[in-house]
């Protein structure tokens, strides 16, 4: 699997083969780019580190900043001023972009510090990044959990120089660029250096040590050396004030000579810092191979915890990639809060829980348990220490928690988890901050009026309410649940009962028809309100183009006109937009898992790619890709009600490692299928469902309980070319025909 991992996947605008089928009929609104990197990273871990051109939204690439259609081009060329720290993962307009710490090596006078050159030669892997800068320099970087080594390779010169800049940070677009607060840097010794800067209100410390015998080592201000200097203070720094400063490292070159510059980074302070990377590098020797030799041994057990069969090379390097994108956020740190003191996980780049609660969450309470508890307890103490569960949460202080997007989502996640029972977390003390958390922001008017606009937010808090009764109910508090559980029932106030959809409101990124096939936990009384299996089954026909016209999408700075009309269509948007990433399994509910079959069969046909065009949009910070692992696996988690559905899979067969389990996913009657971009020019048909059997048990339902696939087991699937009534009679569990859970 490690193998097969392509860090360039998504790091460029979408250039996907032009879809046959269904796929022809969707529209793609938001931006047309995956927004991922291909620098060095490790599984959930603190420090990344890429080339810098200050391009939007990673620091990585040519592209400017662009919330819908095909992005423009900031540079005419792939290039870099050096590499930076800190880089977000496929997401959007978060507006904090990080790049903090640049380490330039150059050739070139001080002076021309912040100027860029070509970017050639790239090579990446899981945890490796490496290119030739336009200066003649080889540069590689490799990083731990919470530690960059970086090795360059000089051309000859008599006035090499490796310059770090600690006041860098942000991008070369409007509004994008950091400024620090206050920072202190200090030289501590011959190839050691400290420092701190305060980035949007975070301490972020650096010890450094670089192995540069007998180079010169001094402070620089304002691109000019400060010979004898020490020390640098700066109390407070303002927009207008800022100079740039730092560390600057300076000697002659021999032909083929490497220098390495080794990094340990904290949130708490230089001394912190220096432990980190005494415990991730060799002290006092050269540590390039031996962390990035760990760190691929750490990515290597965490991509083992899937494994298939079968599939074609480009497929299975699109799955390999997507599982990989899965796991690189959030940060998951331990021991590194800046704002609260004592020990204990702290997780932050959760952007936001929004793009990651229905399908990266689910995945990582698979694979990685032991992180996923944390990034809990986390949000837990923030809740705690803050007052409220964040929908988005960056290494960054403030209030910025995009409350715009969506309401109370982490109680699905809480809910998920307690279900499953492998939590030790204090679920009394959960529940205290998860009741209280509903009554915040939206929440108040929701208690009040069991009506909030926007309307989704009707749907987040109706949900969460049920999510929270589960707990209560499970903690033996009955009288919260059953109070929880009748609020919980008042999603119904969010629709129309004349059409079935949502009423009229304002909608965050979609429209009302993207929102309105949202899986909530009454989806029989959801399709009753829409006038049946039949009536349902046609609305979510027209939603995803049955019978439709082929479209075409939105291109560089695309016409207002163009995007009305497009809206217009309220048609699926595909992959490229996270309302819609639930629906195709709505058809479960209706009896029609024939129809989820060949819409999923669709987009993973012509959506995704193997190129770094390879994304239909985003990837939100794994959101995408782990939507793409759930579908190949013939499985999709239905966050926050302890349940899976079943849709045939893309592999032969495949086994998830859950723990101390396996379970495997196999097939009888599978046929391999080509992707887009394996050059076919029709859409392969799909396969269908005809029978399934758990631990050689027939299994006449379309769902399994989360509990079950955690548990390890074995789920055989026959499949075959025709649909079959294969899962028609027996639909994935409603809350109004669950006679435990009646209260008439």
């Amino acid at each position: 699997m490690l193998d097969d991992v392509n860090p360039f996947i998504g790091t460029a605008a979408t250039d996907l083969p032009r879809a046959r089928g269904l796929a022809a009929t969707w529209w793609w609104p938001k931006p047309q780019v995956g927004n991922t990197h291909p620098g060095a990273t490790s599984p959930l871990g603190m420090v990344s580190a890429c080339a810098y051109s200050g391009a939007y939204p990673t620091g990585y690439g040519r592209y400017a900043k662009n919330t819908e259609g095909v992005p423009e081009e900031m540079f005419d060329r792939l290039q870099a001023s050096g590499f930076t720290h800190f880089q977000q993962s496929g997401t959007g307009a978060i507006r904090k972009y990080y790049n903090y710490v640049r380490v330039t090596p150059m050739v070139q006078p001080l002076d021309d510090l912040g100027a860029s050159w070509p970017l050639t030669g790239e090579l990446a892997e899981a945890g490796y990044y490496a290119a030739t800068l336009g200066t003649g320099v080889r540069c590689e970087i490799t990083v731990g959990a919470k530690v960059a080594v970086h090795r360059y390779t000089f051309p000859e010169h008599r006035n090499a120089r490796v310059v770090i800049d600690l006041s860098c940070g942000g991008l070369a677009i409007d509004l994008g660029r950091t400024v620090p607060l206050r920072a202190q840097v200090e030289s501590t010794g011959p190839g050691t250096a400290q420092g701190t800067v305060v980035m949007e209100g975070v301490p972020l410390s650096v010890y450094l040590e670089a192995d540069t015998p007998g180079w010169r080592q001094m402070l620089w201000y304002d691109r000019r050396l400060i010979p004898g200097g020490t020390r640098l203070d700066f109390d407070s720094i303002r927009h207008t004030t800022l100079r740039p400063f730092g560390l600057l490292l300076m000697g002659s070159a021999r032909a083929g000579q490497t220098i390495e510059v080794r990094l340990g980074f904290s949130l708490r302070g230089p001394e912190q810092a220096r432990r980190n990377l005494e415990r991730e590098c060799l002290p006092g020797r050269p540590a390039f191979d031996h962390v990035r030799a760990n760190t691929q041994s750490r990515w290597r057990g965490q991509l083992q915890k899937i494994s298939v069969d079968g599939g074609t090379t480009k497929r299975r390097q699109v799955f390999a990639t997507s599982l990989y994108h899965s796991l690189i956020k959030p940060c998951v740190t331990d021991d590194e809060s800046p704002f609260w003191p004592g020990s204990g996980p702290y997780a932050f780049d959760v952007c936001t829980m929004w793009d990651i609660y229905k399908t990266e969450l689910p995945l990582l309470a698979a694979i990685a348990p032991d992180r996923f508890q944390d990034l809990l307890e986390s949000l837990i103490r923030v809740c705690e220490e803050e007052g409220n569960f964040p929908i988005g949460y960056r290494m960054a202080r403030g209030a910025d928690r995009f409350f715009r997007q969506a309401s109370a989502l982490a109680h699905t996640a809480l809910a998920d988890a307690h279900a499953l029972g492998k939590a030790p977390i204090d679920w009394n003390w959960a529940l205290v901050h998860m009741a209280d958390d509903l009554r915040r922001m939206y929440g108040e008017d929701f208690f009040e009026h069991g009506l909030v606009h926007p309307v989704t937010h009707t749907l987040d808090l109706a949900y969460a309410h049920h999510c929270t009764a589960q707990v209560a109910r499970a903690m033996g508090d009955h009288r919260l649940a059953d109070d929880l559980e009748r609020r919980g029932r008042w999603w119904v106030n969010a629709f129309d009962p004349a059409t079935g959809l949502l009423r009229d409101s304002e909608y965050y990124e979609g429209g009302k028809w993207n929102y309105s096939f949202r899986l909530v936990h009454d989806m029989a009384a959801r399709i009753a309100l829409a006038g049946g299996d039949d009536a349902f089954t046609s609305m979510l026909d027209r939603f995803f183009g049955y019978g439709a016209d082929p479209v075409v999408q939105p291109g560089r700075c695309p016409d207002p006109v163009e995007m009305a009309a497009g809206y217009a269509l309220n048609r699926f948007e595909g992959l490229n937009n996270e309302p819609d990433m639930e629906a195709p399994w709505a058809y479960h509910w209706a009896g029609r898992p024939d129809r989820t079959a060949e819409i999923v069969h669709s987009a993973l046909t012509w959506q995704f790619g193997t190129g770094p065009g390879g994304l239909p949009g985003n990837d939100d910070s794994g959101g995408l890709s782990s939507w793409y692992v759930w579908a190949s696996l013939g499985l999709f988690p239905v966050a926050g009600q302890n349940l899976f559905l079943i849709n045939a899979p893309a592999f032969e067969r495949a086994a998830i490692n859950v723990g101390d389990a396996e379970f495997v996913v196999e097939t009888s009657g599978h046929r391999e299928t080509p992707i887009g971009v394996d050059g076919i020019d029709r859409e392969p048909p799909p396969l269908y469902v005809q029978s399934a059997t758990l631990d050689g048990r027939p299994l006449l339902t379309t769902h399994l309980r989360a509990t079950d696939v955690h548990r390890g087991g074995r789920l055989h699937l026959r499949l075959g070319p025709e649909p079959s009534a294969w899962g028609r009679q027996i639909r994935p569990p409603s809350l109004s025909l669950d006679p435990a859970k009646d209260t008439r």
